[in-house]
């Protein structure tokens, strides 16, 4: 018998002049996905807030036109008359609610960027499981591939042997269901294999073939990750971690803010306006120019009990986004930890995969020579082909488990 080995077959594939990569493909689905872009405009809109933001420490300037009808005439004011003027306001003092609305705007810009690092995480994330999924499909396929065709040999030879009187029926039918199993399982493989491809190209947002891809990546084992320096990394560069502190900062800022109910304002207004006793302005016989600066100083004593309540909330807002960010710095941490488990066991698996197959293959091989001896009954031969498939199976499945423990630590770390 032919020696199946599912690293060789599936690792070993030659890359295609069209071949691509995983950082290709993450950067390309980062260029075409729409969910980025929408992320975009969340940043870009948290910039024109912190303009707004701004906004508080410039001078406001308006303009006015008004015409007036009276019933009758006063000792001040003409039965038609009109007001045009100009008003420049500058507020000098808002207690403090510029300087911290502006503080907790900008905070609130870096929080939307943190949000697109880690969406572009997420989807980089996404490409590589989906790359993975094809390379795990791909790599089944081969070994279903493998199983039907030492099982249509088997049968072939077993058919032959039939037709001498060597073997009963009976035994040509078991070859038979097993054969036809094959058949089965390898259409089925083709099939996941074809899904997982148009997951693939979902994923990038662009069209993906399996002559594009090579698996490079999959050749060596990821090796030589430090847990602790994990995750210190992730407490410190985690993107949803760094959001939810802008945010903590942001309420404080806007705990600040709403301290200024509390505090007189100033403004400096110069006004200009001119009177005249008819509707159009400049028409009338009567007019009076007035030019006034004033400085005015206000303060509310009274709201309701709101200034309060706005207080207070902004403080419970703050304290519950601090319970959520220990929540999530405690998840993050147990998640991680349970994913450095699964990754050093499924590491120590590789070897005992790649054992057990050539062991299987040396069983098979003796199985094969005893039973084309007469030594080995028809179920000992299938049986040695069944366990070879497992063993390929399970070098398939640990191979894959690996990879997806260290994408999805590399996920936690911000590593893509």
């Amino acid at each position: 018998m032919k020696k199946v080995s599912v690293l060789c077959g599936c690792l070993l594939l030659s890359a295609t002049a069209q071949a691509t990569d995983l950082a290709t493909m993450q950067e390309t689905a980062l260029n075409n996905r729409a969910v980025v872009q929408r992320y975009i405009t969340n940043v870009e809109r948290g910039e024109q807030d912190v303009t707004l933001s701004k906004g508080g420490y410039y001078p406001s300037f308006d303009l006015y036109y008004r015409a007036n009808s009276l019933d009758e005439e006063t000792t001040t004011e003409h039965e038609q008359n009109s007001l045009a003027g100009a008003r420049l306001s500058w507020n000098v003092f808002a207690g403090f609610r510029d300087k911290y609305g502006l503080e907790s705007a900008e905070q609130l810009y870096e929080v939307e960027q943190y949000r697109l690092q880690g969406l572009r995480q997420d989807i980089q994330l996404g490409v590589a499981l989906s790359y993975l999924s094809v390379y795990d499909r791909f790599a089944s396929l081969k070994v279903a591939e493998d199983a039907y065709k030492t099982l249509e040999k088997v049968y072939r030879d077993g058919k032959n042997r039939f037709e001498v009187g060597l073997i009963g029926k009976n035994e040509l039918l078991r070859f038979r269901v097993d054969y036809d199993n094959a058949d089965i399982t390898m259409k089925a493989a083709k099939a996941n294999l074809d899904k997982s491809i148009n997951s693939l190209s979902r994923e990038t947002g662009a069209s993906i073939t399996l002559d594009d891809l090579h698996f490079e990546e999959f050749k060596e084992m990821p090796i030589g990750l430090d847990e602790d320096g994990s995750v210190a990394k992730m407490l410190e560069e985690r993107s949803e971690l760094k959001a939810m502190k802008g945010l903590i900062e942001a309420s404080g800022s806007q705990i600040q803010a709403a301290y200024a109910d509390y505090y007189p304002q100033v403004d400096l207004i110069g006004s200009y306006q001119n009177y005249d006793d008819d509707y159009i302005n400049g028409n009338g016989e009567a007019t009076e120019d007035e030019l006034r600066a004033q400085l005015v100083v206000s303060m509310n004593l009274f709201r309701g009990f709101t200034k309060e309540a706005t207080t207070a909330r902004a403080k419970i807002e703050k304290r519950g986004l601090q319970y959520d960010l220990q929540e999530m710095q405690d998840t993050y941490t147990n998640d991680l930890h349970n994913l450095f488990i699964d990754y050093r066991v499924s590491l120590e698996n590789v070897e005992v995969a790649r054992r057990s197959i050539e062991q299987a293959e040396e069983n098979l091989r003796i199985t094969q020579l005893k039973y084309d001896e007469g030594l080995q009954r028809e179920s000992d031969l299938l049986d040695a082909i069944s366990n070879l498939s497992r063993a390929q199976g399970n070098m398939v499945s640990v191979i894959r488990t690996v990879f997806l423990n260290y994408f999805q630590i590399m996920r936690m770390v911000n590593g893509f």
